[in-house]
């Protein structure tokens, strides 16, 4: 579990189900993620496919929840897709974070990226991290320029996007 001034990390737990489900079924959620809502079905296989990352990689999704009332905001961690988009991209760690739209606007997003990546720094030994994100969410881009990402290369999936890479120095 991860601690910040406002939000508390942890990995994703079933009980997480009915609020990633509504989540992921608002449209100003899934806008620049491919643009459809997600069905209980689908938003299950998020849960349990990062459940399956924690197991099987060592890392995944984290719940964020708001430290005064323990509501969920959403999601972020690192993942292993097999996105098929090249050798500069698949095989690293992908990042990547989905709040609530209540949530939007106020901050949780840089707070919650920051801290997962100080967590995934400190905890694994990859060096080199990714993300793709569209080039007309400018709220993530702004995230993941503060977190040290930048711009490698655009590609299409699901539409198109930006390639984004993140290289820490040696400790």
């Amino acid at each position: 579990m991860i601690e910040t001034e406002r939000l508390i990390l942890r990995p994703q737990v079933e009980a997480d189900f009915e609020a990633l489900c509504t989540m992921w079924a608002d449209p100003d959620v899934v806008r620049f993620v491919g643009g459809v809502a997600s069905t209980p079905e689908q938003t299950w296989g998020r849960l349990v496919r990062s459940a399956g990352m924690w197991s099987m990689r060592g890392f995944g999704q984290f719940a964020v929840l708001d430290k005064l009332d323990g509501r969920l905001l959403g999601e972020v961690g690192h993942a292993d897709y097999h996105r098929g988009l090249g050798e500069r991209f698949d095989p690293y760690p992908e990042a990547g974070w989905a709040l609530a739209s209540q949530a939007h606007g106020k901050g949780y997003a840089s707070e919650a990226v920051a801290a997962a990546h100080r967590w995934f720094d400190e905890n694994r030994p990859e060096r080199r991290s990714v993300c793709i994100i569209s080039p007309d969410n400018a709220a993530s881009l702004r995230v993941a320029e503060r977190v040290g990402y930048r711009p490698f290369g655009r590609a299409d999936y699901r539409g198109e996007v930006i390639m984004l890479e993140r290289i820490q120095p040696a400790l």
